[in-house]
């Protein structure tokens, strides 16, 4: 995304993030206009077009800084993991809830908005999701390999795995009766009956 320079040109691309992924995550990509967004920033229209090319990149941007984000945290998250496949398993299912709870909107994009991507975005993007998969199956083999998970298919079980903590971000309320340190140990119960883990907590 093309930004202005200057503190009152970084305020208002961060302004401009900001409105894009509020209005993307509660009307959907399709139905807002670029003059939408103008008017959550404060700016004219054609103001935004310092910022971005065009409501595709600004998309675009969103969701690869959303994925990169993802990845770079759990790169620093993995380096100082033990070795241990169940061990770095636990740790993949805290990080995924705790990360993914504190970006519902962006979350929201980054899976119900890929359809809106051209071809080489979408590449991108999926590349990006693909990077973050492998981490998990990793795990699952190494576990299997080392007589800890029982696993049938370990590409279909990471992603069952993902998709399963990515749901909590549908229901989950701040308010609700369920602390994040309760919903992780229930999660990381089902997470260790997908996987048959032979490691008792």
């Amino acid at each position: 995304m093309a930004r202005k320079t200057g503190s009152s040109g970084e305020k208002t691309a961060r302004d401009l993030r900001v409105a894009a992924t509020k209005l993307f995550a509660s009307h959907g990509y399709a139905a807002v206009s670029m003059r939408q967004i103008a008017a959550e920033v404060g700016v004219q229209a054609g103001a935004l077009y310092l910022y971005t090319t065009d409501k595709q990149s600004l998309l675009f941007d969103l969701m690869h800084s959303h994925m990169q984000e993802l990845l770079d945290a759990w790169d620093a998250e993995a380096k100082v993991l033990p070795d241990c496949p169940d061990k770095r398993l636990e740790a993949f299912v805290r990080f995924h809830i705790r990360f993914h709870l504190k970006r519902i909107d962006a979350v929201f994009i980054a899976y119900m908005e890929l359809r809106n991507l051209d071809s080489g975005n979408f590449d991108t993007i999926t590349a990006q999701r693909q990077a973050y998969e492998n981490h998990v199956k990793a795990m699952l083999t190494d576990g299997c390999a080392q007589g800890l998970f029982t696993l049938s298919d370990s590409k279909l079980a990471t992603y069952a795995i993902i998709a399963l903590l990515t749901g909590i971000n549908t229901w989950y309320r701040d308010a609700g009766r369920l602390s994040v340190d309760v919903i992780e140990n229930v999660y990381l119960e089902m997470v260790r009956g997908i996987v048959s883990t032979t490691i008792k907590s």
